[in-house]
């Protein structure tokens, strides 16, 4: 870590570059700390505040650019490509439209401090046909509350981070085995959390066919739409006779269904 601290002070601009680069692309590597480092060497007088946050907003647009561009062409695809490598997936999608939803463009201003909203946000500001010079904008702001934020803790807790360097520095290759420990046990977590859904998932799916059989015989099942307002627009397909809901609270749809009756529910 104090290696790090030394790289810093002697490609200062450069390295943050490319960390957050390399961050905002997709590339699972943190940003922060190293942004953390940079702020306490500018309260030493090692590096300057004007360039470094340049750099760091120029990295972030750099980086999420691209994501908006596929985003505007390919549409919702992309969303569901990243959501679906995302450690969390089952929820990515409804929780970031939500988001959008909710607040907004300016949602964007706040995507970097929203663990999985930051990665999926400029993807779907693309698909949702936000002008280009409003994403610019909105990002460039995201970015400078968000480096803002992790230089000033930086520098204000300068010393304390000092001390956090010379500490780990001190237990040498044990402290990044106990840190990649820590993330293999989190991600091992979520694998077999995922594992046990989807495993749940299959023994209560019902397949296209077996649900046209089923309308066919005359059963008359209940048919959920629990798709998203934005995915019910990028899609407009539907299941005839289909009732859009809203997943969190069905009741409002369910209260006059018999209970002998099935019901169906479907999503993006």
């Amino acid at each position: 870590m104090q290696d790090m601290s030394g790289l810093i002070a002697q490609h200062g601009l450069m390295l943050v570059f490319a960390n957050v680069f390399l961050a905002q692309v997709g590339v699972p590597l943190p940003a922060v700390p190293m942004l953390v480092v940079a702020g306490a060497l500018v309260a030493q007088g090692e590096l300057a505040w004007a360039p470094l946050i340049a750099v760091t907003i120029a990295a972030s647009l750099l980086g999420d650019t691209p994501w908006y561009i596929a985003g505007r062409r390919y549409g919702y695809r992309v969303l569901r490509t990243l959501c679906r490598i995302a450690i969390e997936p089952d929820s990515c999608v409804k929780q970031t439209e939500n988001i959008f939803e909710r607040w907004g463009a300016q949602s964007l201003m706040m995507a970097k401090f929203i663990p999985g909203f930051s990665t999926v946000a400029p993807p779907l500001a693309g698909a949702m046909k936000l002008g280009v010079a409003r994403f610019m904008l909105y990002s460039a702001v995201s970015a400078l509350l968000w480096a803002g934020v992790a230089l000033a803790a930086g520098a204000f807790f300068h010393a304390e981070v000092e001390w956090a360097l010379g500490w780990l520095g001190d237990m040498g290759g044990g402290a990044l085995l106990a840190i990649a420990g820590a993330i293999v046990f989190y991600v091992a977590v979520k694998a077999v959390e995922r594992y046990f859904l989807i495993r749940f998932l299959r023994m209560v799916r019902m397949s296209v066919e077996e649900l046209h059989q089923l309308i066919t015989q005359g059963a008359q099942p209940v048919i959920l739409d629990a798709r998203s307002s934005f995915s019910r627009r990028q899609d407009p397909r539907h299941i005839p006779g289909s009732i859009p809901v809203d997943i969190v609270a069905p009741e409002a749809h369910l209260g006059a269904v018999p209970p002998d009756r099935d019901v169906v529910v479907y999503c993006s």
